[in-house]
């Protein structure tokens, strides 16, 4: 690589930049450049550096790819000399969204930093092309890193669901396939009374007696583990003393509800010869009640949850609703619960149950509660306290979310709702998503959003307009 001392103005001339730029200005820029010959290969633009300056690209061609999260290199065409790159991120404070590698040899003529802004700021015809091609492209990129985000949330939500329900999911399956066997047992237990010729007198007898247990189970308290245990045991030994064949397999059932010596002697004094089918179709019986409230409960949890996902995109509401800011954050927790769940961390909420409803973009807030949320559980790692609460502060309601992180240094703290700033590491984050918060909050509600970070400590404030109804049906 061979630097060479400075561009020239014929060579500044053939890029449309400088169009309607005087000779004497033109020099100003010609004299702030350093020239360099580069290979084949050579990298003049990393995904995620950041804008350190204008590079004119005189002459030669560099090849541009999109770098996926995978690492996979997509070419995206290429750029042609001469015309310049870097503009953008070093005027926006950001960083390149391509790679760019030289097609065969280039010639390029770099501008710092500083000295561009300086020189932009003292060049107007410059400054006017600048500003009408950054506009758009920052605009087109904004909103394309707008949808990703939003697409990633999606992702995020999806991913939630898919974990939370696959326990009920399985819960019921599995109580299903166990309900199928239970079912064996009723379909074989009439005929074989009918075999033993038992009597209908002495059949619902024993009917009254599965029904009494079933009555007291019902009504039996929960017994800790080690006192459930000595139950089964006590039980145990009089199943065997009484002859039922293959007692462990019932005396769970039976324990669980509270069967007693009592009514195991009046069982086997009405069962007679059949006490071995009444005792496992009482079990039976008891096991598909049990099954049954898994299914219901499972079932339950899986209806909880599509309620919450529907809730949370608010999939049927018109545009503007009105809606309890409860309950956005309440569905927004249950639809990241997957994501810190398993580790140390402690929710501490606190809700003005007081508050009054008001008028909202609802899903948009949900967005709002996403980033704030996440980013929180991000910042705590894997243990520590994560705060959610509501209060009335004059005509507005308050949101405060906090988390016991690192916290944030003020510098940090300055641009943390500036687009395309972000403390993650490159491709982990767009930087948008609290500028898209910002944007919700702020210009679809007309509230305002702020922070307080100290070391040990970080709350995020959302204030929230009560009397805003007009306002957002225009």
């Amino acid at each position: 690589m061979t630097a060479h001392a400075t561009a020239t103005i014929e060579d500044l001339r053939t890029i449309d930049l400088f169009e309607g730029v005087d000779d004497e200005t033109l020099q100003r820029w010609a004299d702030a450049t350093e020239v360099r010959e580069l290979p084949d290969g050579e990298v003049v633009a990393e995904v995620g550096q950041e804008g350190h300056g204008l590079q004119l690209i005189l002459t030669g061609r560099l090849r541009v790819y999109s770098v996926g999260e995978d690492g996979r290199h997509e070419p995206e065409g290429d750029q042609l000399a001469p015309t310049w790159i870097g503009a953008i991120p070093t005027l926006t404070g950001g960083w390149h969204k391509v790679q760019m590698v030289c097609a065969g040899d280039v010639r390029v003529a770099r501008i710092g930093r500083e000295p561009f802004v300086e020189l932009v700021l003292q060049t107007r015809p410059v400054f006017d092309l600048l500003m009408r091609t950054v506009r758009p492209v920052v605009s087109k990129a904004a909103q394309r890193e707008a949808n990703r985000e939003r697409l990633a949330a999606l992702g995020t939500m999806a991913a939630g669901l898919a974990h939370e329900l696959n326990n009920p999911a399985a819960a019921a399956k599995r109580a299903a396939a166990d309900l199928a066997e239970t079912l064996v047992t009723f379909e074989t237990f009439v005929g074989k009374l009918v075999e033993a010729g038992v009597e209908r007198g002495e059949a619902a007898k024993v009917v009254h007696l599965k029904d009494e247990l079933l009555e007291r189970s019902r009504e039996c308290e929960e017994k800790s583990t080690l006192e459930a245990a000595d139950a089964e045991d006590e039980l145990l030994d009089r199943l065997e003393e009484l002859g039922v064949s293959n007692a462990w397999r019932v005396v769970g059932p039976l324990a669980a509800a509270c069967a007693d010596d009592d009514w195991l002697t009046r069982t086997a004094t009405v069962a007679g010869d059949v006490l071995d089918e009444v005792i496992m179709w009482v079990a039976a019986s008891l096991q598909a009640h049990t099954l049954a409230d898994e299914l219901a409960e499972s079932t339950d949890r899986m209806s909880e949850l599509v309620r919450a996902v529907k809730s949370y995109a608010y999939m049927d509401r018109g545009e503007v609703v009105q809606a309890d800011v409860h309950e956005g954050i309440v569905t927004t927790l249950m639809v990241l619960k997957h994501k810190w769940k398993h580790q140390s961390i402690a929710l501490e909420k606190s809700f003005d149950k007081t508050l009054p409803r008001i008028t909202m973009y609802g899903s948009e807030l949900n967005q709002v509660w996403t980033n704030l949320i996440d980013n929180a559980i991000d910042a705590i790692g894997e243990s520590g306290t994560m705060t959610i609460t509501t209060r009335r502060d004059g005509d507005c309601i308050v949101v405060d979310v906090g988390d016991d992180g690192p916290g944030m240094p003020p510098e940090v703290a300055r641009r943390i709702f500036d687009p395309f700033f972000t403390t993650k590491e490159v491709g982990s984050g767009t930087g948008l998503g609290l500028d898209v918060a910002r944007r919700i909050v702020v210009n679809r509600h007309g509230g305002s959003i702020s922070v307080d970070s100290e070391p040990g400590r970080t709350v995020f404030h959302v204030w929230l307009p009560i009397d805003q109804k007009k306002k957002l049906a225009k």
